[in-house]
């Protein structure tokens, strides 16, 4: 098969490119893995989410911002194509605090971001009182919280969906069950993969996430990445119990309550272990003493893809012009951006946003 753009990797990220891509008018191949692949874009906590990004890199901050404030318009947009509603809600996020000291830490190391991004940095600081007046039910250990009003959540199972249904729809080719192993570039690219099947495209993006590890130098890529676990809990479908997403629980459109912010570096282990899921289970119960209460129906454990610094890598090669590789652990919340503004970099046209910043070289040693 040929096409303008081979996309390596079908999650959030992928499609997110690809469906840019297509609304642009390019011919589109998405190459994707089988299930037994590790895949993010099915294990994450479904964050739109702002704060906390770019503490060390204000660009990073305000990349996640530009793509937030995207996020209604892509939304409705893939709602309008495909009927799914993606259960969007940007009505702010709470990063609570059990710890007082922690806390004071936090709020500084805050209020020096706003000063670096000029102000752009809408947050409050809530104690406990205050903090009551927005979410009646938490517990009394909580000390206070802070509230960004550009944070929300979303269904990443709907948006994985709606994204792979409009993809389609646009006339892009998604394989699915698909493992790459080698690419080359004799004229155009000529992608090889383990079925002997071979396709050429003009460019190839590599967003394949882990897969990026052994794949990236094979294109020129240094690929620095690693995995990371966490660990999500599911509870019951419950009445409403809070008004607004955190980083460590939320409670989805259909009434479950999502627990996890677990961070375990424990290489490609995925699985589920018993600790690690009685501690955050009673970190959320402490901030909500009523989930102490309350079944847990799922559990499972995802990894996370992360670079060095934690920020989002995107290079073009300089061995393999035309290749590019995109990877970050914030599909979610970048999604909107890769599709609206990403593809602008992949093209080169002038809106391009500059991305320098995340380039592998910040990683070259002298």
């Amino acid at each position: 098969m040929q096409a303008d753009y081979a996309i390596i990797g079908g999650g959030v990220v992928g499609l997110s490119i690809a469906w840019g891509l297509l609304k642009k008018g390019r011919s589109v191949l998405v190459l994707d893995g089988d299930d037994g692949s590790y895949r993010a874009s099915r294990g994450n906590f479904g964050l739109v989410w702002v704060q906390s990004k770019g503490l060390s890199q204000p660009a990073y901050a305000r990349w996640s911002q530009q793509s937030a404030a995207a996020w209604a318009d892509f939304a409705a947009d893939l709602a309008s194509s495909t009927g799914r509603d993606l259960s969007l809600v940007q009505q702010g996020g709470l990063d609570y605090h059990i710890d007082e000291e922690a806390f004071d830490k936090k709020v500084k190391s805050y209020e020096k971001l706003r000063d670096e991004l000029d102000g752009n940095y809408p947050f409050e600081v809530l104690g406990h009182n205050a903090l009551k007046g927005e979410e009646p039910n938490i517990g009394p250990k909580v000390v206070g919280a802070i509230l960004h009003h550009q944070d929300g959540h979303v269904n990443p199972l709907r948006l994985l969906k709606a994204l792979s249904d409009d993809v389609r729809r646009m006339g892009g080719t998604v394989c699915t069950g698909v493992t790459v192993t080698d690419v080359d570039k004799p004229s155009s690219f000529r992608i090889t993969c383990a079925d002997g099947a071979t396709h050429e495209a003009g460019k190839v993006v590599l967003s394949v996430g882990l897969g990026g590890i052994a794949l990236g130098p094979k294109l020129g890529f240094q690929a620095p990445m690693r995995p990371q676990r966490g660990q999500v809990l599911v509870t019951e479908k419950l009445p409403k119990l809070m008004n607004r997403p955190s980083g460590i629980i939320r409670q989805v459109d259909e009434g479950g309550v999502q627990i996890g912010d677990s961070k375990e570096e424990v290489g490609y282990d995925d699985s589920v272990t018993i600790d690690t899921t009685a501690h955050i289970a009673a970190r959320a119960a402490t901030v909500f003493p009523d989930l102490a209460r309350a079944q847990i129906v799922r559990a499972w454990g995802a990894l996370r893809i992360l670079s060095p610094d934690g920020l989002p890598i995107y290079q073009e090669s300089r061995e393999m012009s035309g290749a590019y590789l995109v990877t970050c652990h914030s599909g979610i919340t970048l999604a909107a951006a890769h599709a609206r503004y990403l593809t602008d970099w992949l093209e080169g046209n002038d809106a391009a946003p500059d991305l320098e910043v995340f380039s592998e070289r910040r990683f070259a040693v002298s």
